[in-house]
């Protein structure tokens, strides 16, 4: 067992307040593989502290000396790519070829992506008789969830830190362990101390401190619309900003024209990867009666055909969800749908053969459900797809649009510009046309309770810069 006894505070581990640990379980085999210790509100208090005096120095800095720190940050987390792996499919469970790829990979090149845009965006823009000044807003708090932790760090802490803001990060328990290490990649690319700080700890009491923490200027959280609601409120009172990215009930369209047995491998990509466990994840699927039956065989011939076990074999495609806790959430789901009356094409709620042990849920289709549902309405945040049969077009719109929630979305079709006529009909932040596809430098947020704010591109960067106009003296007798 792996035990990291400090927190991450001005530059280097520190020993928490308190003595309060927590055992972390592989949700694979239900065996403890990491001790972490948890901070308090006298740890974030540190953390906020050094945030701020690292500030004005980290701010004032030139763009090139952040850039190349960064840029050496990149290089690192690539060297350790496997290492990252092999720590996020133990925390969470994603299976290794998708956690490389999407998990790991993906997400070393989005932090390349925010270096490259800093680099280039222009911070100083004059307008008639004025100069527009974009700087650093502050010191900024993140609080992370443990679905994706490596993404988490990058699009709150990376562009943060290359727009001279400083940081305090709170990740979730379950996944403290991947920030802590590239913690110390960032340490070791140079950067300077107090920039970066981690303090794990329940998000009542350590969550809750860094909102309130009068040093802390902006919040960036990602997680559930309740916490989303409670940070809101909490940072209302400063008042401070909050940039909240919570959750999704996203809805995919299959146009008539569409062959069922390829939005049948799209459709499966999109919920199943990271069993379900994605805020963006299309777990609505909006079909035409015409093609509907066609659909879902194919979806039920993908779902037998996949390979659910050890996350760590390089040949599964669904492993475990991360916790007991959640399995039930999920398993408990699956039971609200079958007493709801929808068909159950294929999973259900018991455990998969041969898996007891560690946090199995069986990838699962229900078929003929109606959006007035719990199973469709609900974010479910597990491998549960819900197949809606939709009339014509207008009626699939209204159905998709027809969500408290507006994260992401699809349209499947061969025709390009029918498929982006829909599109821009979806009550949606973002939207796949043929695939469940995100772009490094695209925003990504959502409308409704997902949330305001935006990250990733030059928007996400925008978040952490505040605006200042310098307005010039007027010439002559203007």
């Amino acid at each position: 067992m792996e035990t990291y006894d400090y927190l991450w505070i001005d530059g280097e581990r520190v020993r928490p307040s308190g003595s309060e640990t927590v055992d972390l379980i592989n949700p694979a085999t239900e065996d403890i593989y990491a001790r972490v210790a948890m901070g308090d509100t006298s740890d974030v208090d540190k953390a906020a502290c050094a945030a701020r005096a690292a500030f004005a120095s980290w701010a004032a800095r030139p763009m090139g000396e952040r850039v190349a720190i960064m840029r050496r940050f990149v290089d690192l987390y690539r060297e350790n790519a496997e290492r990252l792996t092999v720590t996020v499919t133990r925390e969470m469970g994603a299976p290794v070829k998708i956690c490389r790829s999407f998990l790991v990979d993906e997400n070393g090149n989005a932090a390349e992506a925010f270096v490259d845009l800093a680099e280039s965006y222009q911070h100083e823009q004059p307008i008639n008789g004025a100069l527009v000044i974009r700087e650093a807003y502050g010191v900024v708090g993140a609080i992370t969830p443990w679905n994706n932790p490596l993404i988490m760090m990058v699009d709150k802490a990376v562009p943060a830190m290359l727009a001279g803001c400083t940081v305090v990060q709170k990740p979730a328990t379950q996944t403290s362990v991947d920030v802590l290490v590239l913690a110390e990649l960032l340490e070791e690319a140079g950067l300077p101390k107090g920039v970066y700080n981690v303090v794990p700890g329940a998000g009542s009491v350590v969550g809750q401190a860094i909102i309130e923490h009068p040093e802390v200027d902006l919040v960036s959280f990602t997680g559930s619309t309740g916490g989303g609601r409670r940070i809101a409120e909490a940072a209302a009172k400063g008042p401070k900003k909050a940039v909240l990215e919570l959750g999704g009930k996203s809805a995919c369209i299959v146009l008539d024209d569409f062959d069922p047995r390829k939005a049948a491998e799209v459709a499966a990509g999109a919920i199943f990867s990271n069993s379900g466990q994605l805020c963006a994840a299309w777990s609505r699927l909006l079909v035409p009666r015409s093609s509907h039956k066609a659909i879902v065989e194919a979806l039920v011939a993908h779902v037998n055909a996949m390979k659910i076990g050890d996350p760590e074999d390089p040949d599964t495609d669904l492993g475990p969800v991360v916790s007991a806790k959640q399995k039930q959430t999920v398993t408990d789901y699956i039971r609200v749908g079958i007493k709801e009356g929808a068909t159950l094409a294929v999973g259900g709620p018991e455990t998969p053969d041969g898996l007891e042990k560690g946090y199995y849920v069986k990838p699962t289709v229900f078929d003929n459900v109606d959006n007035s549902m719990r199973i469709a309405r609900e974010e479910i945040f597990g491998p549960v797809l819900v197949v809606i049969p939709y009339d014509d077009v207008d009626d699939a719109v209204r159905i998709a649009n027809d969500s408290e929630y507006g994260l992401h979305g699809g349209v499947l079709s061969n025709d390009h510009d029918r498929a982006l006529s829909v599109a821009k009909r979806m009550s949606t932040g973002q939207i796949g046309l043929n695939a469940f596809a995100f772009h490094l430098t695209a925003p990504f947020g959502g409308y409704r309770m997902t949330g305001y704010g935006r990250c990733m591109g030059p928007m996400g960067y925008e978040e952490f810069l505040q605006t200042k106009a310098v307005i010039f003296e007027p010439k002559g007798g203007e």
